[in-house]
């Protein structure tokens, strides 16, 4: 296929992160600048791809009957509230250019001892040829809000095919099942109650109830727990139940869940046993998700249509869009079950730590 090509300069893509991290920006400039980061991001589809084949075939030597792969672009309004969270009029310190994360890929594996194998036998000590700038491991030292996983950056690096993409960055994201349901369960809750919750803006009270239950979790997985959380189980479980009553927060997600409804649009039977690429439109109002299905020869066709339907709800608080990257329907459902708002899974484990069963 005919992957995309950079038509701007490194100085007009920082320019353009500027634009979009300066609220004072006007519309005329925004609207260029959002030219600028399609192109730079639609670009990073192909450095992803590379990485993601990569990544399936390292997972199933691990763990070749319950893993789970996905790739996905960053949404728009994501990339543009990373550069505001860093921006100073004066001295801006996050550059669009040297954004890490724009094009990822992420492994699901059953349990954490296989997610650790899968990083440090076949990343920090594999045989890849791509250049390794950055590595995080959240499992061992997770982050303040309850954020656990394994995260590796790389160049793109290659002196035979492609090579109009060497130095592009793509992260590799690497975690055990519990801790994709923590994650996916925080999207989740963010989504249906219009917070920020994985940004750290949401309301204290939902930042510290996922805090409280990352730790718990983490006790499951015999790993280290959030700093400055409980170290005893039962004190840790009692304040989790205290705090899951004061936000009611199984019913309430338990009711969203159960309003929700997806919808299949234009898709014929053929094109859905192909489909390798899913748009997402999650319209929260609505309670639904619109599903588009591609081909992986459409992969250029499915990015344009991810850009114009963000450029569409870009002001738009109710709707969520991503695309998507994965194997089938169902490894969709799995990999992003917030666009579902599923959370049924996590809440059988919230149910067991209230009840004191870990």
């Amino acid at each position: 296929m005919v992957w995309e090509r950079l038509k701007y300069t490194k100085q007009e893509i920082n320019r353009a992160g500027r634009v979009l991290a300066n609220n004072k920006s006007i519309n005329s400039e925004k609207e260029k600048a959002i030219n600028v980061l399609d192109n730079w991001r639609a670009v990073h589809g192909y450095p992803m791809h590379i990485f993601q084949m990569t990544l399936k075939k390292k997972a199933m030597k691990v763990d070749n009957k319950d893993v789970l792969i996905s790739q996905r672009l960053k949404r728009v309004p994501a990339i543009i509230s990373k550069l505001q969270r860093s921006y100073n009029k004066h001295s801006p310190s996050m550059k669009l250019y040297q954004m890490q994360d724009i094009g990822g890929c992420r492994a699901v594996l059953s349990d954490v001892k296989l997610a650790r194998e899968l990083y440090e036998k076949h990343y920090l000590k594999g045989d890849l040829k791509h250049k390794l700038v950055n590595k995080k491991d959240y499992i061992n030292e997770p982050k303040k809000d309850g954020y656990r996983s394994l995260h590796l950056i790389y160049e793109y690096k290659s002196d035979k095919n492609k090579k109009e993409f060497n130095g592009f960055l793509t992260e590799v994201q690497i975690r055990s099942r519990l801790q994709h349901l923590w994650a996916t369960a925080v999207e989740t809750a963010g989504f249906l109650t219009r917070q920020a919750i994985k940004s750290n803006e949401g309301g204290p009270e939902w930042i510290d109830f996922f805090r409280l239950v990352s730790s718990a979790f983490a006790k499951i997985e015999n790993c280290p727990p959030v700093p400055n959380t409980l170290d005893d189980k039962k004190e840790l479980c009692v304040k989790i139940k205290n705090k899951e009553k004061e936000l009611n927060f199984i019913e309430k997600m338990e009711s969203w869940s159960n309003a929700m409804d997806y919808i299949e649009r234009e898709i014929k039977p053929k094109t859905r046993k192909k489909a390798k690429f899913f748009l997402l439109e999650l319209d929260i109002p609505g309670k639904k998700t619109i599903i588009k299905t591609y081909t992986d020869k459409q992969e250029e066709k499915a990015i344009e249509d991810y850009s114009a339907l963000e450029k569409r709800h870009l002001e738009d608080k109710d709707y969520d869009i991503v695309l998507v990257g994965a194997d089938n329907i169902n490894d969709l459902k799995k990999a992003y079950p917030s666009y579902f708002l599923d959370i049924e899974e996590f809440l059988r484990y919230l149910n067991r730590i209230i009840s004191q069963h870990i």
